[in-house]
């Protein structure tokens, strides 16, 4: 099961170890079966406070993703990255692709019928609350 690796960088504080963690970051993951999802890219927060960036990487599995993260070749790039700025970190591991509607069971197919009703009743609700 895919799992996926993601930073949040809350603050800088020193840009020219942010810059030695990427040097330095970027040997840790050649050859690995990585897919970079998102990296910096324009954001839009829906909650929370803002943070500066967001970097999403796909691991073939949460193991894949430990294994990377404690390598002594990203441990020593990843003690620039805390020097440089304030980040969360975290691996997520991914779930089971749904199914096709029309080969769900008759229980599920009712459940999502029920949640996009209930879904489409909220959106007509805040929907309203907006307009008036």
């Amino acid at each position: 099961m895919p799992a996926y690796v993601i930073f949040i960088r809350e603050r800088t504080l020193d840009q020219s170890e942010l810059d030695t963690y990427a040097k330095m970051a970027r040997p840790s993951l050649e050859g690995l079966p990585i897919k970079f999802l998102a990296a910096y890219g324009r954001q839009e927060v829906l909650e929370g406070p803002v943070p500066e960036g967001v970097a999403i990487a796909e691991f073939p599995s949460l193991e894949d993703a430990k294994q990377w993260y404690e390598s002594p070749a990203y441990q020593a790039a990843a003690q620039h990255r805390f020097k440089g700025a304030i980040y969360r970190g975290l691996i997520v591991e991914g779930t089971q692709p749904l199914q096709r509607p029309d080969r769900l069971s008759d229980p599920c197919r009712r459940l999502m019928r029920s949640r996009e009703r209930m879904f489409n009743r909220n959106a007509r609700n805040q929907e309203g609350s907006h307009n008036g």
